[in-house]
């Protein structure tokens, strides 16, 4: 039974429940201790060592359902198997299983057929049917039809029967082949869809997100954000552990016979990013800010603080709106604010300014979503120097190519010389990226 729980430990990673080498020995424990006879017991003593949130919980639920299933039983509904005797001398050995009904030694012919051709590899739903075949085949299923045409050739009454028999069992059997191999598909092949639709969407541009792909959109800004914040978190854990002080160490030692009862760490003091954020929501670039709001938001475990702020023609506060609301209906609220009308960024950087300015120091990354299109209105590039001169850096992210940049009314080449960074931003991959950019620079420092 040992590899039947390291496929079903593999089953929870493809389902994003994370086991680790550690929590791998834990569940080979629990189940060496309550066996597999009592499938509650089983799952219960399963989950409390291996789902470590109300989110893996579910998972961990839906998974351990799938891949335990019970198969339809070959022998369901049929005639009384017959006995060893009875079965005709030379059988290969699916046709006596089958005869006898030997649900057991089919299930493990089953389980051994699938590792060898690969079903538990399986990443595409039109893998299904030639997958099902390559197992039957392994299991025996030419050798078997070709003994239900020979008996059916004999001619003889028995032989009859036995041919009739066998054959509705092999129908039996390709409907429990195609279950067991339906059940890898949901374990393995779903989450490998889904992991391939996101591949695809993070690479979509932001600016031009179909409606059908919006919820899609946002469940995987919210993973990337989760994953940022697990990964950053677990670093500022280790920081704050620290390198060996031997000196004080030793010295503690003193009061107790030289003994270190009392080890002491060399503390590091790391502080959490402080992000202020501008996000234009006119027309032509809404989108984007919505999913930057949305992402950034979904970081409260790593951000010590996060004032945002939303602008077209004018700058305002949202941070009221995305505290006392849920996170989609808050940009939905904002949109309606202050979104979808002509942008005026010298306006905008001058309302940032007076609101956001008192708070602007050098522990403060400020981040700037917009295209840099000030309708042929004073760009105000003073402003853009003191906040400059105040913050810690000065992200500037524009979903515009770099070729569009400084054309027409853009003025986002000299907007660019007063940012720490300007960069080219739309899609959810390109995103992720930078912010890991910003929180990586904070756990460096």
């Amino acid at each position: 039974m040992q590899h039947t729980l390291e496929s079903f430990l593999r089953a929870l990673r493809a389902h994003d429940v994370r086991v680790s080498p550690a929590e791998a020995i834990d569940a080979h424990r629990a189940a060496a201790e309550t066996g597999y006879a009592d499938r509650d017991l089983l799952r219960d003593a399963l989950c409390v060592t291996l789902a470590k949130s109300a989110e893996e919980v579910d998972r961990f639920d839906a998974c351990f359902d799938t891949f335990f299933a019970r198969p339809p039983s070959v022998g369901a509904g049929r005639p009384p198997p017959q006995t060893q005797g009875e079965t005709p001398p030379g059988t290969p050995d699916l046709a006596g299983q089958l005869l006898a009904g030997d649900e057991a030694a089919l299930a493990q012919a089953m389980e051994a057929s699938a590792a060898r051709v690969g079903v538990g590899d399986i990443r595409l739903t039109s893998q299904r049917n030639l997958l099902t075949r390559r197992m039957l085949d392994d299991m025996g299923l030419r050798e078997l039809e070709a003994m239900i045409q020979a008996l059916r050739a004999a001619g003889g009454p028995r032989d009859a029967a036995v041919a009739e028999r066998l054959a509705e069992r092999r129908a039996v059997l390709f409907v429990q082949a195609a279950a067991f191999v339906e059940r890898q598909s949901k374990l393995y092949a779903s989450e490998s869809a889904r992991r391939m639709r996101d591949a695809l969407l993070a690479q979509q541009k932001l600016t031009a997100v179909e409606p059908e792909d919006f919820r899609a959109m946002e469940a995987l800004v919210r993973r990337m954000a989760k994953r940022l914040a697990t990964k950053y978190a677990r670093k500022r854990h280790r920081a704050h552990k620290g390198k060996l002080d031997v000196r004080k160490t030793i010295r503690r030692s003193m009061g107790h016979g030289g003994i270190p009862f009392e080890v002491v760490w060399k503390s590091e003091t790391l502080h959490k990013p402080k992000i202020a954020v501008l996000c234009d929501v006119s027309r032509s670039v809404a989108s984007a800010a919505q999913f930057l709001l949305l992402f950034l938001y979904s970081l409260n475990e790593v951000v010590e603080r996060l004032d945002a702020y939303a602008f077209s023609d004018r700058a305002v506060s949202v941070n009221d709106l995305l505290d006392d609301e849920k996170v989609d209906d808050a940009i939905t609220l904002v949109m309606a604010r202050v979104g979808f009308r002509p942008t005026d960024y010298g306006r905008s950087l001058a309302n940032f300014l007076d609101a956001q300015g008192p708070k602007l120091d050098r522990r403060t990354t400020v981040i700037i979503l917009g295209d840099g299109r000030s309708n042929f209105a004073n760009p105000r590039l003073d402003l853009m120097r003191a906040i400059n001169d105040r913050a810690r850096s000065v992200i500037w992210l524009n979903p515009e190519p770099e070729t569009y940049w400084n054309q027409g009314d853009s003025k986002m080449d000299a907007y660019a010389r007063f940012c720490t960074v300007a960069k080219t931003c739309n899609t959810l991959a390109q995103l992720e990226r930078i912010i890991e950019d910003v929180l990586r620079t904070y756990m460096s420092q």
